[in-house]
C-alpha cells in the first residue's frame, strides 16, 4: 500500500508522519506483520541512542587521568565539552524550524562537540598548569593560557567554522542542516573553552592538581631540551630521507582504496533490524523481489503520444535488470502519464545506478523518439543517485576552497611559503588515508565483522563533512606545533634546533589530545547502531590518529629538516604586503606588561607573600626593595618587561 502525503517529505511535520505510522501498525496482529518505509518515515524514525557517548567519555577520562594524573584537571575539559552539546540541543531545536536537520543531526553534534570540546579545553588546561608550574599566580597563568593556547584554539575553531560555512553553497537542505548542527557544536564548545573554562580556573586556582593519583601526577614546566620526544625528533632529523619515505609509504598504502570509492546513499537495508524502515525494506525484498522503485513521469503531446507511452511501457519490461513495470497510468486530461519501474536490485548497489543511466540515456529516448512523449525518471532511488552525482561534483570545489583558505591563513601567521604548501600537502595525504580506510572497511567489507559494518557505498556527504572538520582539526595541531618551532627559530635562527624544540614541547599534549579524539570518534564505530555515524566516526578517528602520529611526529619533522632555512623564507614584497599576525605571543611579555596585556602592579607582587616582610619584594621591584623602603616605578612597561625577564634569567 502506498500513502501519498500532500506535501514534500522535508516539509511534513513529524506528528503527521507518526500518525500514519501508528495507524498502520495498529492493524498488525498474529499472522499479519505491518511495517512502514519511505522518505517521510526515514526522516522521523531513528535508532535508539547507543552507548557511543558513554564509551567515548569513559575513554577520554582514562586518557586524561594518565596525561594529567589529576582528577580536577581531568574533569575541567569534560565539563566544558559537555556544556557545549548540552546547550546545543536547544539551539539545534530552534534551527530545525529554519533548516532541515537529519534524524542523525543531534548525534553528529554530540560526536563533534565531545571530540573537539575536550581537545580545545585540553590545550588551555595544559597551558594553565604550565603557567602554575612556572611560578605564576592563577590569575596571571589564566591570562597567559588564554593569550597563547586560547588564541591557537580560537584560530583552529574559527577555521573549522569558516570551512563548514562553505557547505551552505552546496544548495541541499539536508547539507544545510548537517552544517548547522556541526557549526553549533564547534562554536559552543569553543565559547565554553574561552569563557567558562577560565572562569572555573578562578575557583580552582592552584588546587587544580590537589586531587591526584599517586605516581601519575604530571607537573608541566618549561621545556628543558631533554626527554623522550626531543630524542625522537633528533632521531628523525638524523635520517630525514628514510623517515619521510616510510611515512609517505604508510600514507599512500592507506590511501590506495580511495581510488575505488563509490559514492551513493545507503538504503534502509543498513538500518537496525528493530526499525520499521528496515522491516519494510526486508518485507518488500522478500515478497516482491524489489524495494527501490523508479517513477517515470511522462508529458504527452500530439496524436501519437498514447501509442508512444504504451510502447515505452512494453519496452521497459524487456530491459535487463528490471524486475517488473506497471502499466502506464494516464490522467483524466490524457496529457500526462506515470509508469512505476521496479529494479531487480536494491537502491544502493551499482547495478541500480547503471540501470538508471541506461534508462535515461538509451531506453527512454529510443522508445519515445518521434512519438510526442517526453519522459523523466524520478522517485526516491533516482533522487538519491542524482544527489550523489551532484555532491561528488561539489567535492573538489569544497576541498579547493578549504585548502586555499588554509594556505592564506598560514602564510599570514607563519610568514612563510614552504610551510603552508607543506601543510596542505600532508593534510591531503592524511585525508586520503582516512578515505582509504573507510572504503576498505565499509565498502570492500574488510574487517566488517570487527567493526559491525555492512558493506555498501559511502554516503556522498561524508567526504565533504570529513574534509572540512578534519582539515580544521589538523590546523589546530599544525599551529600548536609550528608556533613553538617559529618561536625557537626567531630566537636562535637554527632550523634544526627549532624543529627539535617544537616537537619536544608539543608532542606530549598533541598525543594526548589525539588519543582522546580517537577514543571519542572511534566509540561511534562500536557503540552506535547507525551505519553512517560509524563510517563518519571511523574516518575521523583514522584521520586524527594518522595526523597526530605519522604526520606530526615523523613526516613534518623530516620534511622541515630537509627544507632547512627554506622553511622560513618569504619574498620581501609579500612580507610588506601581508599583515603580521601572532598566534602565540611571548608569554613573559603578556604576564608583565608587554604587548597584549599591561597591569599597574604585577600579579605576583600583588599576591600575599608567604615569606617574611623583610624578604617579600615590593611592587614594581625585581629584587630586594630600596633601603629606604621606597617603591621604584619604571619609566615604561618595556622597562618592566626587561627587568622581569632579567630576573627570570
Amino acid at each position: 500500500m502506498v500513502v501519498q502525503f500532500d506535501a514534500a517529505a522535508a516539509d511534513l511535520p513529524a506528528k503527521a508522519v507518526w500518525r500514519v505510522i501508528d495507524t498502520a501498525r495498529s492493524f498488525a496482529h498474529r499472522g499479519l506483520q505491518v511495517a512502514v518505509g519511505g522518505a517521510p518515515v526515514e526522516n522521523v524514525v531513528s535508532a535508539a541512542p547507543g552507548s557511543a557517548e558513554m564509551i567515548g567519555l569513559v575513554a577520554a577520562v582514562v586518557v586524561m587521568l594518565l596525561a594529567f594524573g589529576s582528577v580536577v584537571a581531568m574533569g575541567l575539559p569534560i565539563l566544558t565539552a559537555l556544556a557545549g552539546p548540552g546547550i546545543g540541543f536547544g539551539v539545534l531545536e530552534a534551527l530545525s524550524h529554519l533548516v532541515t536537520v537529519p534524524a542523525f543531526g543531534p548525534d553528529m553534534m554530540i560526536m563533534i562537540g565531545l571530540g573537539v570540546g575536550i581537545d580545545y579545553a585540553l590545550f588551555v588546561v595544559t597551558r594553565y598548569r604550565q603557567g602554575l608550574a612556572e611560578g605564576r599566580p592563577p590569575r596571571e597563568a589564566t591570562i597567559v593560557a588564554l593569550s597563547t593556547a586560547g588564541r591557537a584554539v580560537l584560530f583552529a575553531g574559527g577555521t573549522v567554522v569558516i570551512a563548514l560555512l562553505g557547505l551552505f553553497v552546496v544548495g541541499l537542505p539536508f547539507m544545510d542542516g548537517l552544517a548547522a548542527a556541526t557549526i553549533v557544536a564547534v562554536a559552543l564548545v569553543l565559547a565554553a573553552a574561552l569563557t567558562l573554562l577560565p572562569a572555573i580556573f578562578g575557583f580552582a586556582g592552584t588546587a587544580i592538581d590537589r586531587l591526584h593519583i599517586p605516581g601519575l601526577l604530571a607537573r608541566p614546566g618549561p621545556a628543558t631540551g631533554r626527554g623522550f620526544w626531543r630524542r625522537w625528533s633528533r632521531t628523525v632529523q638524523r635520517r630525514p630521507w628514510i623517515c619521510a619515505a616510510l611515512a609517505l609509504a604508510v600514507l599512500v598504502v592507506l590511501a590506495v582504496p580511495l581510488f575505488s570509492m563509490r559514492l551513493a546513499f545507503s538504503d534502509a537495508g543498513n538500518d537496525p533490524a528493530s526499525l520499521t524502515t528496515r522491516q519494510a525494506y526486508d518485507l518488500l525484498a522478500e515478497g516482491f523481489g524489489f524495494n527501490g522503485p523508479l517513477v517515470i513521469a511522462a508529458d504527452l503531446r500530439g496524436p501519437h503520444a498514447q501509442a508512444g507511452i504504451a510502447r515505452l511501457g512494453a519496452r521497459l519490461r524487456q530491459v535487463p535488470g528490471v524486475a517488473s513495470a506497471d502499466p502506464p497510468v494516464v490522467n483524466a486530461a490524457r496529457d500526462a502519464a506515470v509508469i512505476v519501474v521496479y529494479p531487480a536490485t536494491a537502491p544502493q548497489p551499482a547495478q541500480t545506478a547503471a540501470l538508471l543511466r541506461r534508462l535515461r540515456g538509451q531506453v527512454i529516448p529510443q522508445a519515445t523518439a518521434g512519438r510526442g512523449v517526453t519522459a523523466f525518471v524520478g522517485g526516491e532511488t533516482a533522487a538519491g543517485a542524482d544527489t550523489s552525482a551532484y555532491l561528488s561534483g561539489r567535492l573538489p570545489w569544497v576541498i579547493g576552497m578549504v585548502v586555499v583558505l588554509a594556505l592564506v591563513l598560514l602564510v599570514v601567521v607563519f610568514r612563510s611559503i614552504a610551510i603552508p604548501l607543506k601543510t596542505a600537502a600532508v593534510n591531503l595525504l592524511s585525508m586520503g588515508a582516512a578515505y582509504g580506510v573507510i572504503v576498505a572497511v565499509y565498502q570492500w567489507g574488510w574487517l566488517a565483522s570487527v567493526f559491525g559494518a555492512s558493506p555498501g557505498p559511502i554516503d556522498p556527504w561524508i567526504p565533504l563533512m570529513m574534509f572540512t572538520i578534519v582539515f580544521g582539526l589538523s590546523m589546530d595541531y599544525e599551529v600548536f606545533l609550528l608556533a613553538r618551532m617559529r618561536e625557537e627559530w626567531a630566537r636562535s635562527r637554527d632550523n634544526s634546533q627549532a624543529v627539535a624544540s617544537g616537537v619536544a614541547s608539543t608532542a606530549r599534549v598533541i598525543t594526548a589530545a589525539a588519543a582522546i579524539m580517537v577514543c571519542v570518534f572511534g566509540s561511534f564505530v562500536i557503540g552506535d547502531p547507525v551505519r553512517i555515524l560509524g563510517v563518519f566516526g571511523l574516518g575521523l578517528a583514522v584521520a586524527v590518529l594518522v595526523d597526530a602520529t605519522v604526520v606530526r611526529l615523523v613526516l613534518v619533522p623530516a620534511v622541515m629538516q630537509l627544507l632547512g632555512t627554506a622553511n622560513w623564507w618569504l619574498p620581501r614584497w609579500m612580507a610588506r604586503a601581508i599583515p603580521s599576525l601572532s598566534i602565540e605571543p611571548d608569554a613573559d611579555q603578556l604576564a608583565c606588561g608587554g604587548p597584549g596585556y599591561a597591569q599597574p602592579v604585577s600579579a605576583k607582587a600583588a599576591e600575599p607573600s608567604r615569606r617574611s616582610p623583610r624578604e617579600a619584594p615590593q611592587p614594581w621591584s625585581h629584587g630586594p626593595g630600596p633601603a629606604n623602603g621606597a617603591i621604584k616605578m619604571p619609566d615604561s612597561p618595556g622597562e618592566t618587561a626587561r627587568a622581569w625577564l632579567s630576573r627570570r634569567r
